[in-house]
């Protein structure tokens, strides 16, 4: 598994464009927290990030995609699945490198975002930042960010074109993230069932770990989530 990790990092960081959507992600987290006005966070009047944690998910929507989308269609398209399935390596162990890789590059992407709480923090004039909840935020990124690249990984391993992996797996992270909310808030779903259908969706309990309060309902959907992509990924390559 960590050759087939090492393997796709190798691979990600050998042309630029490992490289360049790394620095899209943070040029655009930067213009959006401290350049354009109408988000940006110098302007609150108090120290918070919480404008970063609004935004990150919805950028992190069109990053993971791009990551993950040649994860098994390029293999699919190029003919080197076949040459994977002659070494000794069980499907979960393929999975299990190409996700916990992706899941890396992610993390190096995320990173460097720790100098906005450094900045934030030394530029606060009173009591400076909460810092359990900014921690928290963090944690539920992360753990969104799994979901996000389980999602890829699934939509990767149902085509050979990696555009349609793109695309499909922006939609269905789209979808797991605000589309049950979105839905939860029909009329006719008022005082019923609108409250456990809200509970369905990624944003429900990002923004329960937000708050700063680690609840082990949160840790249990987002994993639960993240095996369930997998497995379904894996089911899919069995098939085939």
């Amino acid at each position: 598994m960590w050759a087939v990790c090492k393997k796709e990092l190798r691979q990600f960081f050998s042309s630029l464009t490992g490289y360049i959507a790394i620095l899209v992600f943070l040029l655009l987290n930067g213009l959006l927290l401290f350049v354009f006005p109408d988000t940006s966070i110098l302007d609150y009047g108090f120290a918070s990030l919480d404008k970063f944690f609004e935004l990150a998910p919805w950028i992190l929507l069109l990053l993971i995609p791009a990551i993950t989308m040649r994860s098994f269609s390029e293999e699919f398209r190029t003919g080197t699945y076949e040459i994977l399935q002659t070494k000794p390596l069980l499907n979960y162990q393929l999975i299990g490198g190409k996700y916990f890789s992706s899941l890396l590059v992610v993390v190096i992407a995320l990173l460097p975002t720790l100098l906005y709480v450094f900045t934030i923090e030394h530029l606060s004039a009173q009591a400076g930042m909460d810092l359990g909840a900014t921690g928290g935020s963090y944690i539920g990124l992360f753990f969104l960010a799994s979901v996000f690249l389980a999602i890829g990984l699934c939509c990767s391993s149902f085509t050979t074109n990696p555009v349609v992996a793109f695309l499909s797996a922006a939609f269905f992270c789209f979808l797991v993230y605000s589309g049950f909310g979105a839905i939860s808030h029909m009329p006719a779903l008022a005082g019923g069932a609108d409250y456990y259908l809200e509970m369905l969706g990624i944003d429900f309990h990002y923004r329960s770990m937000s708050r700063g309060v680690i609840d082990s309902r949160d840790l249990i959907y987002f994993i639960s989530m993240v095996f369930f992509f997998l497995i379904c990924t894996r089911r899919n390559l069995a098939g085939r």
